[in-house]
């Protein structure tokens, strides 16, 4: 009976999430990404605390992914500079300090890019609230 809920509520957060990538602008798909890739260095130290060796590899590697192909992915090293090339050397570190967390069994480092993703995260969401609004469709077509 657990299991066939535990996979009811899975199916139900797939289907939460699609529906918001389907929804989000470019400003919200990063948030997103940066929720997930926090949540699963959070799960990793869970994972390291209570010892279970393979759930914690496997948490490193979703956040190692998030962090590749997904933030790292989504810059744009020709218009975005000195700025763009700081974040993917800043991407790589946190790279390497999850892996290091998994192979030496550290919560350090992992509490490390915990708090780095929280900053990015922060001051993303920053710059999302100064972005001008952007009219709704039915404002455009005089609230038909």
């Amino acid at each position: 009976m657990y299991g066939q809920a535990q996979r009811a509520l899975n199916a139900y957060a797939r289907v939460g999430v699609e529906t918001g990538v389907e929804a989000a602008d470019s400003h919200k798909l990063v948030l997103m990404l940066f929720e997930g890739a926090m949540i699963a260095v959070n799960d990793a130290r869970r994972h390291l605390a209570s010892g279970d060796i393979p759930a914690r590899g496997s948490a490193v590697s979703k956040a190692i992914l998030i962090i590749e192909n997904g933030l790292k992915a989504s810059l744009d090293m020709r218009s975005g500079g000195e700025l763009a090339q700081h974040l993917a050397d800043l991407y790589d570190y946190m790279r390497n300090q999850l892996l290091t967390a998994n192979l030496k069994a550290s919560a350090k480092p992992l509490e490390e890019v915990q708090r780095l993703l929280g900053d990015l995260k922060d001051a993303w969401a920053q710059v999302g609230d100064k972005r001008p609004a952007v009219p709704s469709a039915a404002g455009i077509r005089g609230q038909a």
